[in-house]
């Protein structure tokens, strides 16, 4: 049974730490009749109590009403008296004291900005604390004390807020209108400028591919490199070798010696003296 309300009590403490930005240490605000449960059932020490309550460490408040109120219930709470003095005092901005009720209905205020637990014996301050969203109730009951579900209207109240959340205002809708506008209108701007610009660098490559096309053809330089053709060549006269006349020197043109002697009598030379001639040129 205290494990199902352990975990009861972690689940509705998620709850509002989710939806209204609750933070350890937790801020529980006693009421007189709370005080009196908890010295009644001898739950001491109570911050102790709590925090086990609520798995988190907590700090205890009061305010100056709800002392004055349970002074003046007497005798019979005079422990109560005691114990509410050593617990931290809220602050309550009213001048002259006011019912516990109504001063801690003023501290929660209308959306509970201080982020108070509120523990109370009184079922009617219950009741109209459940109206107001983010405030996590505590009651006890015996021994235990026990952390009240959210309310119903507090649960409408955290779904109208996230679906308000999710919808565009009217003054959000007109920013983000005028901030599109700026934004295409700029973009525009710098859209027509790039198109500009790409106009005037490729007019200004024209300007430059026309004037080196002139300056080099006025200094005689082609635009394209030509290479000639390879042609085959003749051969070299100078790396020729001559051939060699393997003929035998006794015949001149496949004639023989004595047909030479013969053509060179008619002359005037004898026979001896052509042969003589002839011995020595050929050696």
């Amino acid at each position: 049974m205290r494990v199902k309300r352990q975990k009861r009590h972690r689940k509705i403490v998620r709850f509002y730490t989710a939806c209204f930005g609750f933070r350890q240490p937790y801020k529980v605000l006693c009421d007189g009749t709370f005080v009196h449960h908890l010295i009644e059932n001898r739950i001491i020490p109570a911050d102790n109590a709590l925090s086990n309550a609520l798995a988190a460490p907590v700090k205890l408040f009061t305010t100056k009403c709800v002392i004055d109120e349970l002074k003046r219930l007497g005798q019979s709470h005079s422990e109560a008296v005691e114990a509410a003095y050593k617990v931290a005092i809220a602050r309550c901005e009213h001048e002259k004291l006011k019912s516990a009720d109504a001063c801690l209905m003023e501290v929660i205020g209308e959306k509970n900005p201080e982020h108070f637990f509120v523990a109370t014996q009184d079922v009617d301050l219950r009741k109209k604390l459940q109206e107001v969203p983010g405030v996590p109730l505590i009651f006890g009951l015996r021994n235990a004390l026990l952390l009240e579900p959210p309310s119903s209207f507090q649960r409408k109240f955290v779904k109208t807020s996230e679906e308000a959340r999710s919808c565009m205002t009217k003054s959000e809708f007109k920013k983000l209108k005028k901030s599109t506008k700026n934004i295409l209108e700029t973009k525009e701007i710098g859209d027509s400028s790039n198109k500009n610009e790409e106009l005037e660098n490729q007019k200004l490559e024209m300007q430059a591919d026309k004037k080196t096309h002139y300056a080099r053809k006025g200094m005689g330089v082609k635009d394209r490199p030509q290479f000639k053709r390879k042609r085959a060549k003749a051969p070299n006269p100078l790396s020729c070798k001559k051939k060699k006349n393997h003929e035998n020197p006794s015949t001149s043109s496949g004639k023989p010696f004595s047909y030479l002697i013969e053509s060179l009598k008619p002359i005037g030379f004898s026979s001896s003296s052509v042969l003589l001639a002839m011995v020595t040129a050929y050696v």
